[in-house]
C-alpha cells in the first residue's frame, strides 16, 4: 500500500474538443460538458473521500492561441461556472481558490473569482484549486523575483516553496486525461516527487467511478520520494 495518503489530487483536463469533434458539435459543446464533469468530481472527492485539495488545470497561459470566439466562450463559460457553483461549494463545505495571472481576465471576471473566494474563505471540507492564464515557469519565476525584492541573496527551496502562488502543500497525484503524455507546464516544482496516472479517456467522458480505480492504483504503489 501506498505509504502516504492521497491529500492532494491535480488534473489536468485534456480532451473537450475531441469529445465533441466526435460527436459532430462545435468544441463549445465540450467545454460545457466539461465543467459539468469539474462539478461531478469536486462534489465526489467532498463527500466520498479524504482528499484535501483537488487543483485543476482549468485554462494556460497558452490557451490565449487558441481562437478568439473559443477564448471569449471559455471566459464566458468560468463565470457561469462560479456563479452557479457557489451553491454547490457551500452546501459540501468547498473552498474555492484561483491561482494564476487573473489581471488579463476582464474586471466582471475577476470580480466574479475574488467575490467567490471570499464568499467560500471558511470552508473547510475540501478546497477546489482552479489553475488560470496558469504557467508553471511564470509562477516559479514570480516567485524567485519576489524574493530578489524582498532583498534575499541565497534563496532556498523552502523560501521558494513559501513564494509560490499555491497555497497548499505538494502534489500526490496527478491525472491526465485524453491519452496524453505530458504536464504540460503544470505545477512543475510541486509536482516533483507526484504520482502520475494518464488515461485514455476525454475529460467529458471521466467519471468517479474511474476516479475511484485511478485512486486504488495510487495506493498500491510505493513512494520512496528517493530511498529504498
Amino acid at each position: 500500500m501506498s505509504n502516504t495518503p492521497l491529500k492532494h489530487l491535480a488534473i489536468i483536463m485534456d480532451g473537450n474538443g475531441r469529445w465533441a469533434k466526435q460527436r459532430g458539435l462545435k468544441r463549445t459543446k465540450g467545454h460545457e460538458k466539461g465543467a459539468e464533469i469539474i462539478r461531478e468530481i469536486t462534489t465526489y472527492c467532498a463527500v466520498h473521500s479524504n482528499i484535501e485539495t483537488i487543483t485543476f488545470y482549468a485554462f494556460s497561459t497558452e490557451n490565449w492561441k487558441r481562437p478568439k470566439l473559443e477564448v471569449d466562450f471559455l471566459m464566458k463559460t468560468l463565470d457561469k461556472y462560479l456563479k452557479n457553483e457557489l451553491q454547490t461549494y457551500q452546501e459540501h463545505n468547498i473552498r474555492f481558490q484561483a491561482i494564476g495571472d487573473l489581471t488579463s481576465f476582464s474586471k466582471s471576471l475577476q470580480k466574479r473569482i475574488l467575490e467567490t473566494e471570499d464568499l467560500t474563505k471558511t470552508n473547510t471540507k475540501l478546497t477546489q484549486i482552479l489553475a488560470l492564464n496558469y504557467g508553471g515557469r511564470a509562477e516559479i519565476t514570480s516567485a524567485v523575483n519576489r524574493l530578489i525584492a524582498e532583498g534575499k541573496k541565497h534563496v532556498t527551496e523552502e523560501e521558494i516553496s513559501t513564494a509560490l502562488q499555491t497555497p497548499y502543500t505538494d502534489i500526490d497525484l496527478l491525472i491526465r486525461t485524453s491519452g496524453e503524455e505530458r504536464i504540460s507546464n503544470f505545477l512543475l516544482w510541486q509536482l516533483s516527487y507526484s504520482e502520475f496516472y494518464f488515461t485514455p479517456t476525454l475529460w467529458p467522458d471521466f467519471t468517479a467511478k474511474e476516479l475511484e480505480e485511478i485512486i486504488k492504483n495510487y495506493k498500491n504503489r510505493i513512494r520512496r520520494f528517493g530511498g529504498i
